[in-house]
C-alpha cells in the first residue's frame, strides 16, 4: 500500500516538535527518575511525547496510539501510531548522541510508516510503504552482505539476552567479521544506509522495534523476529535485521540451532 502522503508529513511535523524538546534537555541537568523496570525516564520523554501525542489528536483524532510513556489508546483502531520519545534514554542522560526519536504507525496491525530521528546530529530517516527510504530526503540503500564473515554486527548491549539467548547471541557474534554495541536505534539508520550489515535485540518493547521496520525495508532490508515473522504489537521483542536477506537468513540459523 501506498501511505498517504499527510501521515508522512504528520510523521515529520511530530519528529520536528519532538526534536525541539529533546534538544533543549540534551546535555543539561535534568531528573531522572526510575520507573518500575528500572529504566530512566526524564522531563524530556515525558514532554516530548506529550506534544507528539497533541498532534495525534489535532490532526487524526479516530488513530490509536501507543507510547512508552503515556500507553495505550484506541488500539483497536485501523491505523495506530507507536512512538518512543527518546529510545536510548541511558544514552541521551549521559550525552551520548545515540539516542532517537522513534514514530511508527501501523495500519491494521502492520507498520507501514516509520521514522528515526537524531535531533542533535540532524539525521532523520523516513520509511513508508510504496515509497524508498529517505535520510534528510536522499535516498538510502542497505548494502549487499553474502557472507556472515563478511558482516558488520550491532546490539545495543550484551545484557538484553537472557538463557539460551545468550550462547545464540555468541555463536553469532563469533560469526561475524565485526560486531559493536550501543548505538541504540541508531544503527537501524546506519543499516539502513549501508553501513551496518546486521541488527540483533532482544528484551525490547513495540515502540523499540516497530518504528525501525519501514526504514529498513525501505532501504531493501529485512527485519523480523528471531523466528523470521513479521514484527507486530505481539511480537516477543526479539529483533532481527539485515542489510541483506542473505545475511538476515544466516543470522536465523544460528539465532535458532
Amino acid at each position: 500500500m501506498l501511505v498517504p502522503s499527510e501521515y508522512v508529513d504528520l510523521a515529520n511535523r511530530m519528529a520536528d516538535v519532538a526534536g525541539a524538546v529533546v534538544l533543549s534537555y540534551f546535555r543539561k541537568k535534568v531528573e531522572i527518575e526510575d520507573k518500575k523496570d528500572a529504566s530512566p525516564v526524564t522531563i524530556a520523554d515525558r514532554q516530548s511525547e506529550a506534544i507528539m501525542r497533541e498532534l495525534i489528536n489535532q490532526h487524526a483524532p479516530d488513530h490509536g496510539i501507543l507510547g512508552e510513556e503515556y500507553g495505550p489508546e484506541n488500539l483497536d483502531a485501523e491505523w495506530v501510531w507507536v512512538l518512543d520519545p527518546i529510545d536510548g534514554t541511558k544514552a541521551f542522560i549521559t550525552g551520548k548522541p545515540s539516542f532517537g526519536i522513534l514514530i511508527a504507525l501501523l495500519h491494521m496491525g502492520k507498520p507501514v510508516l516509520g521514522v528515526i530521528d537524531q535531533p542533535v546530529t540532524a539525521e532523520r530517516w523516513v520509511g513508508a510503504s510504496g515509497r524508498p527510504t529517505t535520510l534528510n530526503g536522499e535516498r538510502v540503500l542497505c548494502r549487499p552482505c553474502d557472507d556472515l564473515s563478511k558482516a558488520y554486527l550491532y546490539a545495543t548491549t550484551p545484557d538484553m539476552f537472557h538463557g539460551a539467548e545468550i550462547p545464540a547471541w555468541d555463536k553469532l557474534k563469533n560469526a561475524v567479521k565485526l560486531q559493536r554495541y550501543g548505538a541504540d536505534c541508531y544503527a537501524a539508520g546506519l543499516l539502513a544506509s549501508g553501513f551496518v550489515d546486521l541488527m540483533v535485540e532482544a528484551s525490547l518493547q513495540p515502540y523499540d522495534y516497530l518504528p525501525l521496520v519501514p526504514v529498513i525495508e525501505g532501504a531493501g532490508g529485512v527485519a523480523t523476529d528471531w523466528d523470521g515473522e513479521p514484527l507486530s504489537l505481539h511480537s516477543d521483542g526479539r529483533f532481527c535485521a539485515g542489510g541483506d536477506a542473505r545475511a538476515h537468513k544466516a543470522a536465523l540459523a544460528l539465532l535458532n540451532p
